[in-house]
């Protein structure tokens, strides 16, 4: 970080652009800014699920992908820079493998819900999937590097089998979804 904030507020943004990190000031309403805004959120949510009850291995890999988003949102908003690496999508791949294992082989697709905090993974993982319709369109317009999304990708994935893991943590099974169940 090259300069510290001693002061919140800058006004630079007043009308309407913020600086990249590169130093170019592009609108506030750019595929960057808006690629960013969603990486943030998703940041945001997986600090609201942190903040719940969970196994420490949970945890400890939740504040890790907490640090790799912050390398995300720094790879995105420095046009060119390269942050996010294969290691760290073949990091995230192990987990889901793991985590995935002692699960039962699921024969019907499930409801985001059980416990709270499976629940906010579920919430978690449909803001990670937006992060990365964000990331495409961004890179259909500009450069982007291809591990940012497909970073995105499995993380989405490892928040559903977080859900899951989560609601057997808490000691309850999957919610099953019932097709035609109010008919």
């Amino acid at each position: 970080m090259g300069h510290r904030l001693s002061k919140i507020y800058t006004r630079t943004g007043d009308a309407g652009t913020t600086g990249l990190g590169d130093g170019n000031r592009v609108s506030k309403n750019s595929l960057r800014i808006h690629t960013l805004g969603e990486i943030d959120e998703l940041n945001a949510v997986i600090g609201v699920l942190l903040a719940e009850e969970m196994p420490a291995d949970i945890r400890e890999l939740l504040t890790g992908v907490q640090h790799d988003l912050f390398d995300l949102g720094g790879e995105v908003c420095i046009p060119g820079m390269s942050m996010i690496s294969a290691a760290q999508v073949g990091r995230l791949e192990s987990e889901l493998d793991r985590l995935n294992e002692p699960l039962e082989m699921l024969k019907e697709f499930i409801l985001p819900g059980g416990s709270r905090p499976a629940a906010l993974a579920h919430h978690a993982r449909t803001v990670c999937r937006r992060a990365e319709r964000a990331i495409v369109g961004l890179s259909q317009e500009e450069a982007v590097n291809d591990a940012p999304r497909q970073y995105l990708n499995r993380l989405s994935d490892l928040l559903f089998v977080l859900g899951r893991a989560l609601n057997r943590a808490a000691g309850q099974g999957d919610v099953l979804w019932h097709k035609g169940r109010n008919a």
